[in-house]
C-alpha cells in the first residue's frame, strides 16, 4: 500500500477521535454531564430539522450501531422530544427541545471560537476549503466502490 493513502486513512480516524475529546472537553468546562460528545455531535446537526432515526444515519449525521440508543438517552435527559409519525405508528420523528437548543448554540459558540482560534494560528478559508473537497473527492471513491461496479476508473472520483 502507498504510503500516503494509508496515512489520510488513519489521520482522518485520528482527527474525528481528536474532535470527539475536544467537544468532551468542553462539555465538561460547560458542566454538562447528562449527555456524551458523540450524543451532542448528533444533537448538533439535528439542529432546527425534525427527522426519523434512519434519517439521523442516512444524511450522515451519525456513525455508529447504537444510534436508537442514544437518541434514547437523549429524549431521557430532556435534549429530544420525539413524536411518533401520524401515518406511520412504526416511525418516530425527533427534535430539539429547548434544552437541546441551548446546547446547540453552546456548540456554535465553541465552533465560532474556534474559527477566530484558527485565524489567528494562520489557517487560511482557501486551505480549509482545498482540504475540504480532498475529502470530498475521497468520499465520493469510496461511495463509489460500495456499489460493487468496482472503483471508478477516471480522475472524476
Amino acid at each position: 500500500m502507498r504510503k500516503p493513502y494509508y496515512e489520510s486513512i488513519l489521520l482522518i480516524e485520528r482527527l474525528h477521535r481528536h474532535f470527539l475529546e475536544v467537544l468532551k472537553t468542553e462539555l465538561d468546562r460547560l458542566g454538562i454531564q447528562d449527555i456524551n460528545n458523540v450524543q451532542s455531535l448528533i444533537l448538533y446537526n439535528i439542529g432546527e430539522d425534525e427527522m426519523t432515526v434512519g434519517e439521523l444515519t442516512a444524511r450522515g449525521y451519525y456513525l455508529g450501531s447504537n444510534v436508537s440508543y442514544n437518541v434514547k438517552k437523549m429524549v431521557e435527559n430532556g435534549y429530544l422530544g420525539q413524536e411518533r409519525s401520524p401515518h406511520d405508528r412504526r416511525s418516530v420523528r425527533v427534535r430539539l427541545s429547548e434544552k437541546g437548543l441551548d446546547l446547540r448554540e453552546k456548540i456554535s459558540r465553541m465552533f465560532e471560537r474556534h474559527l477566530q482560534a484558527l485565524e489567528k494560528a494562520g489557517f487560511s478559508d482557501e486551505e480549509l476549503v482545498k482540504t475540504n473537497e480532498t475529502l470530498r473527492k475521497l468520499e465520493r471513491f469510496w461511495s463509489a466502490s460500495l456499489d460493487y461496479s468496482g472503483f471508478p476508473l477516471t480522475s472524476a472520483a
